[in-house]
């Protein structure tokens, strides 16, 4: 993987690059769709590249690891022979889903023991074990296994986490380092920087992972319930640590206000399930607010969802027509709705790359992400 910068916004820290996989490019900043168990939910691959363009999607280890299962992931030649998808693919360590499993789940050095949440049996996690999944599910890009933790965290615990995350670390990439792709082309290996809120934490976390010299790092444990006037100050600590020459993925964030506010504060990449998830219950991101589609007053609206946009499914379509859909529990809703919402947030990183080119991103974003987080 190669990473390079194009463009400096001159009022933030915001850029625009080039990330280059075996799979394919990808223009920074990126908002990259989540997959979970290996489908985008609701949206068809053809739907994905033609109409939405995008670049790189999401897959979670987790849940690939427990179905379809490895053997036949590995029979299959990996995830990208699997679903079809040919451009790149970036998968999650599963440790979030650590994180969220509370009940059934136990933590120790060696790893973390957990019960499947489809019938309830035994698994663990190891760090190496981790690294060897997502060799068979074939990602171009892998994270480390961490420990994602809570907000509010305790201080001891967090800092604890933070250590056993970092011993983790040394383990994935002994094992990646120590082991060859099996279908031909190359991963990478992206550490997570954790420690909570904490900013001493976060500070020696942020310079052990940017002592590993990795092709690119990432920030986890945030957009987990603290005020995002915290999550801001922590990416500006972060950012000011890592590596200005890497890429730097922001995990699971998050709003569309969340999004522009971290670009101008250095972040590259992004993922997050709210598109799609907030799509199916009919809510929906639009170029002049956010839109409860189900709501009274858009059942005579034969306007497109959204023309500002382009896009198939939010020119074609009207607000009436989608929400009689949802209102008549048609399948079809949940894929307009979803097809749309993808775009909305494509559009919205596609913008924010136009504006740093130009120069004026800052008083792009201050003009627009309050409009765009209003509700209509």
């Amino acid at each position: 993987m190669t990473f390079s910068i194009t463009a400096h916004d001159p009022q933030s820290k915001a850029r625009t690059g080039s990330l280059t996989t075996d799979h394919g490019l990808i223009q920074t900043p990126i908002f990259m769709p989540v997959g979970t168990a290996g489908t985008v939910k609701a949206v068809h691959q053809r739907e994905l590249e033609t109409d939405i363009n995008a670049e790189i999607i999401l897959g979670n280890t987790y849940h690939l690891y427990l179905r379809p299962g490895l053997d036949i992931l590995l029979q299959a030649g990996g995830l990208h022979a699997f679903n079809g998808w040919q451009r790149p693919i970036l998968t999650d360590s599963g440790g979030y889903q650590v994180y969220s499993l509370s009940g059934t789940r136990k933590i120790k050095e060696e790893g973390v023991t957990f019960k499947s949440h489809i019938d309830g049996s035994k698994h663990t996690f190891t760090p190496e074990g981790v690294m060897d999944i997502q060799r068979i599910i074939g990602a171009d890009i892998i994270m480390a296994f961490d420990e994602c933790t809570p907000y509010p965290c305790d201080y001891g615990y967090a800092r604890q986490s933070m250590d056993m995350t970092h011993r983790w670390l040394d383990r994935c990439i002994a094992r990646f380092d120590g082991s060859d792709g099996l279908y031909g082309y190359r991963q990478t290996l992206f550490p997570i920087v954790q420690g909570s809120t904490y900013a001493d934490l976060r500070r020696q976390s942020a310079d052990y992972v940017a002592s590993k010299e990795r092709d690119g790092n990432a920030i986890g444990g945030l957009a987990v319930g603290e005020p995002a006037e915290e999550m801001y100050k922590t990416i500006e600590l972060v950012n000011s640590i890592l590596p200005v020459d890497k890429p730097r993925y922001l995990m699971g964030v998050g709003t569309p206000a969340n999004i522009l506010e971290a670009i101008a504060l250095g972040i590259d990449m992004f993922d997050c399930v709210m598109p799609t998830r907030n799509a199916r219950h009919g809510i929906l991101f639009t170029t002049e607010g956010i839109i409860n589609i189900k709501n009274e007053k858009w059942s005579r609206d034969f306007s497109p969802i959204d023309s500002a946009l382009g896009g198939y499914a939010s020119t074609f379509y009207t607000k009436a027509y989608l929400r009689h859909l949802f209102k008549a529990e048609e399948l079809l809703s949940g894929q307009i709705a979803s097809l749309h919402n993808l775009t909305f947030y494509l559009w919205l990183v596609r913008q924010a790359r136009a504006h740093i080119e130009a120069g004026d991103f800052v008083g792009w974003k201050n003009e627009v992400v309050n409009k765009f987080m209003r509700r209509l």
